[in-house]
């Protein structure tokens, strides 16, 4: 961003339009500050467009994944920028919550109501919020391709007299209909369009398919419409053989493998995990489909007395193949109309997969009349009607899919609390739904090419050399640059059980947000750990259902003064019950706290008497309203907290069953973060393998955490 201030400070003296550089921290806090610069500058009112440079990985194209919802923005950026790259299916799935998480773009869109672009980096995904998140492993080429595009597009839309006013977005915002569709070509061309355009060009693909349909199932009578349906259940028997396959190997990786996720530091190795077995199944699949039309078909055509019984066997075979290509037809027509019935910007991509296809088909193998006999299907055809599809499409599959398995270092956010194989499942699915919708064409022209037990033969040979060179350790699942995410963090547990009073518990506590046990990692750092389901631990943003501790020389490096305190100052039980709390975080600047919404309906902040957070309108997640807290060194670390119960309040102590309170939540649970090496975690740390690397977010808890609660029985 200096580099872009400084590049276009050049051509400032020719701006019509201001450009603002905001450097935000507090995003990973919730947004923070983007929501302070938006609510509270008083520049935030003279913004009419935002730009957000993000990143989920350390490498590859800066590629937009967030557009709008005025198509203003992305038609400049494909229309100025050098290296174009973006896809509107990766806004689709950011949109529809796949990818758990927030960027500051959404403070600016929703909050502010602006309309823009949110770019990312997301090769080599699994170093992201980790230690490794060095400039050393930073590609330089990904920087100037993000520079180059940037200073090209910062350039017009500051010199352009043409900004789009405020309401008109907000128009554009509600109404929806001129958002826009997007995606590069090889990263050299960009082609924008907007949603009432893609309706209508839908709709007209839509219609013609079906008429065509339509006029060929009358003509073909009912043989062409029994053969119709048996073709797409060649479909549907390929994709459910398939996706079984994959997925029963991702079953069982985790059983056999080192690690559940073996392939983070190679990830080709999924070609031979995953796509293998996929490609398998759907080819099994597809054949076994072939069988049941063949069978039909074979039925229909014995019925002519004119043709021999070896003419007949080949007629049906052609016949087949082809009805089995035309199944591709039909698969993206489907899912063409879902996606344009819900106005899914992704669903341009049926229609590459859908026209060229179906045009190729049309141009070289002819309309055959009935009383001619039917031909191979042509290489030419699939030649032809592959190349744009695969030309527009590939480059975005093969990126989600890198993508996808970045993702899997930190997939887990409460460590331990997900199946050690949903990972892999997941990727197993993505990866055989892609074969089975792209490679529908070409197996289907396999079945009559001879090469059916080449392909069986080479992916079973690629999978059984990617089980051996996971099974050997021949190929480490994480390395020194692509590592496992893990945290080693001191734990003082102070806040007891059920508000009686206990000594305070100390342990140093292992948890890894990649899924797997910890056994190879606790052999190698020998500092007493015992690992398993029992060493629980809520660290109130998040809980650790699976992770290692060692209470081994843990009582140096704190002190009880460093432990935080929650004191009931009033509890008033008139008509509305009010309670106020004064915390103290001690030593701490940073801390987390979670507030029982089941008891508490709203709360009122505040620190140094300034109200921080005031009465009204909270709302709650999985049963807690969460407050987390950064300051700097002059930041408050005295604070008031009012509590308004809600009408269903609980009755007091002395009224209530003591195995009934013992099955409730505390009232409040605070963690308070120290940035502060005891010498037990310092020596933990230094003997942490090199395939390690700390989990370096900042929800996170620091090296020395303390826990506290208060119980609902005050």
């Amino acid at each position: 961003m200096l580099e872009l201030a400084r590049g276009i400070s050049q051509w400032a003296h020719g701006f019509k339009n201001g450009v603002i550089f905001l450097f935000n921290t507090g995003e990973e806090e919730g947004l923070s500050g983007a929501h302070s610069f938006i609510t509270q500058h008083p520049w935030s009112k003279t913004i009419r467009l935002a730009v957000d440079l993000e990143a989920m990985g350390v490498g590859g194209k800066s590629g937009i994944f967030q557009a709008g919802p005025h198509p203003w923005a992305i038609e400049n950026f494909a229309s100025a920028a050098k290296y174009p790259s973006g896809n509107v299916i990766a806004q689709d799935l950011f949109s529809a919550g796949v990818i758990k998480s927030a960027t500051d773009f959404q403070v600016y869109k929703e909050v502010a109501g602006l309309s823009g672009l949110d770019f990312a980096f997301t090769d080599n995904g699994a170093v992201y919020h980790t230690k490794n998140d060095k400039l050393d492993l930073l590609k330089s080429g990904s920087l100037q391709h993000l520079g180059e595009n940037m200073l090209a597009f910062l350039l017009r839309i500051a010199s352009s007299p043409h900004l789009p006013k405020s309401k008109d977005m907000d128009k554009e915002l509600k109404t929806g209909h001129d958002t826009a569709i997007f995606f590069d070509i090889l990263g050299t061309y960009m082609i924008v369009y907007s949603q009432r355009f893609a309706s209508m060009l839908h709709n007209s693909v839509i219609l013609q398919s079906l008429l065509i349909w339509a006029a060929s199932l009358f003509m073909g009578g009912s043989s062409a419409t029994i053969s119709l349906g048996l073709s797409c259940l060649s479909a549907i028997l390929m994709l459910l053989f398939s996706i079984s396959f994959s997925v029963f190997v991702a079953f069982i990786v985790p059983q056999i493998s080192p690690s559940p996720v073996p392939y983070v530091a190679n990830p080709l190795l999924v070609l031979g995990l995953f796509a293998a077995p996929a490609l398998l199944g759907a080819l099994t699949g597809q054949h076994l489909g072939y069988l049941i039309l063949k069978k039909y078909l074979l039925n229909v055509y014995s019925k002519k007395k004119q043709l021999s019984s070896v003419i007949i066997a080949d007629v049906v075979k052609l016949e087949a193949e082809r009805w089995l290509y035309k199944a591709g037809f039909v698969q993206w027509l489907v899912l063409l109309i879902v996606g344009n019935y819900y106005k899914i910007g992704s669903s341009y991509l049926a229609v590459f997969w859908l026209v060229p296809p179906a045009f190729a088909y049309g141009l070289l193998e002819a309309t055959l009349t009935p009383a001619r006999l039917p031909k191979p299907l042509k290489l030419a055809t699939l030649l032809m009607g592959l190349a744009v599809p695969i030309l527009i499409s590939s480059g975005t599959l093969i990126r989600l899919a890198g993508t996808i398995i970045g993702m899997a270092v930190r997939f887990d956010r409460n460590p331990g609390g997900a199946p050690e194989w949903l990972w892999n499942i997941i990727i197993s699915i993505f990866i055989a739904v892609c074969i089975c919708l792209t490679f529908i064409y070409v197996l289907s022209y396999v079945h009559l090419s001879g090469a059916k037990r080449s392909i069986i033969l080479a992916t079973s040979i690629l999978f059984g050399l990617s089980l051996i060179l996971i099974l050997s350790g021949f190929i480490q699942p994480f390395t020194e640059d692509t590592a496992r995410a893990v945290n080693v963090v001191h734990v003082v547990d102070a806040s007891g059980r059920y508000g009686e009073k206990q000594d305070p518990l100390s342990y140093i506590s292992l948890f890894s947000n990649t899924p797997g046990k910890l056994d190879k990692e606790v052999e190698q750092i020998k500092e007493g750990f015992t690992c398993g389901k029992d060493k629980v631990v809520d660290l109130v943003t998040f809980s650790v259902n699976y992770g290692c501790w060692t209470h081994d020389d843990t009582e140096s490096g704190w002190s009880e003064s460093d432990i935080p305190t929650l004191h009931v100052d009033s509890d008033t039980k008139g008509g509305e019950r009010i309670t106020r709390v004064s915390i103290d975080t001690k030593s701490s600047m940073r801390w987390s706290l979670a507030i029982n919404t089941k008891e508490i309906e709203d709360f009122i902040l505040k620190g140094d008497l300034e109200e921080l957070i005031p009465y009204g309108n909270k709302t709650g997640v999985d049963g807690w309203h969460h407050i987390q807290f950064s300051g700097g060194k002059e930041s408050p670390r005295k604070f008031e907290l009012t509590l308004f119960w809600s009408v269903k309040t609980m009755p007091s102590a002395d009224n209530v069953d003591r195995t009934v309170i013992q099955d409730q939540r505390p009232l409040l649970k605070l963690r308070t973060d120290v940035n502060r090496l005891t010498p037990k975690a310092e020596r933990v740390l230094a003997k942490l393998p090199t395939w390690c690397s700390l989990f370096g977010k900042s929800t996170s808890p620091l090296t020395l955490a303390f826990l506290s609660s208060l119980p609902v029985n005050l």
